[in-house]
């Protein structure tokens, strides 16, 4: 199994992310809605490395759905490379899976959200029962599979709502999940974008602008730059000007 993490899914800067992405949430809602902190026990350990446990599950079961086109396009890698087996990342995974579950059951108890999440990333390793249509459509891909981000938000506001007896239906808690959505859609695109020249079968999303209209490239940026710069000049002072009106512009 440590050869797999160590190329797939290196372990300490994985559990630093699944630790950042359940403390950063944690926080959040117990600030927006008006609570103090409590403790840091048990429960909010386990509902870490719940994050971490099933980002895992999510690279493990992509690698199993990938492992045809893998074989062509990234022959190196553990599984495809025979040097790990399917066998072997049942048998690891799973047990991972079995205590994670084990743990949420019996501490945090959060049985509606947990069994949500559980359910959504069985639907998603079976591809929704539709794998030859979402296969080699990016978009239905973005569609069934991307919102896992905001399931697992979700499984997290709802944990610390549940610990701190906090109202989940919240325009807090709504704005939370709809904001932590992003970054899970930025990185799932981000990381199908290629140079023309690094292009292979594998599908992605490279479009680029500046192979369509070059001039096009010049406006598109330099609107994002002046957005940035008014952004910062309202923060320094609010009172210059409505941001709406610069956002309209």
């Amino acid at each position: 199994m440590w050869v797999y993490l160590k190329e797939m899914y290196p372990l300490p800067s994985r559990l630093f992310v699944g630790f950042v992405m359940y403390f950063e949430i944690f926080f959040l809602v117990i600030l927006t809605n008006g609570r103090s902190l409590q403790r840091i026990g048990a429960a909010e350990i386990i509902g870490a490395f719940t994050i971490f446990a099933f980002l895992l599950f999510l690279r493990v079961a992509d690698d199993f759905k990938d492992l045809e086109t893998d074989k062509l396009l990234f022959p190196e890698r553990p599984l495809p490379s025979g040097r790990f087996t399917k066998r072997d990342l049942i048998i690891s995974v799973g047990s991972l899976l079995l205590v994670m579950a084990i743990l949420n059951l019996a501490i945090i108890r959060n049985y509606i959200f947990f069994g949500i999440l559980i359910g959504y990333a069985a639907l998603m390793s079976v591809w929704f029962f539709c794998r030859y249509q979402i296969q080699n459509n990016l978009m239905l891909a973005v569609i069934t599979h991307n919102p896992v981000q905001v399931v697992l938000t979700c499984y997290v506001i709802s944990s610390v709502c549940l610990a701190y007896q906090i109202p989940l239906l919240t325009m807090n808690n709504l704005l939370i999940a709809f904001t932590f959505y992003f970054p899970g859609l930025i990185w799932e695109i981000s990381r199908k974008v290629k140079a023309p020249e690094q292009e292979t079968d594998y599908v992605t999303y490279s479009i680029l602008a500046f192979q369509l209209v070059p001039w096009g490239v010049i406006p598109t940026v330099a609107c994002y730059i002046w957005l940035v710069y008014t952004g910062i000049s309202f923060i320094h002072d609010p009172t210059r000007f409505q941001l709406v009106k610069r956002v309209d512009l």
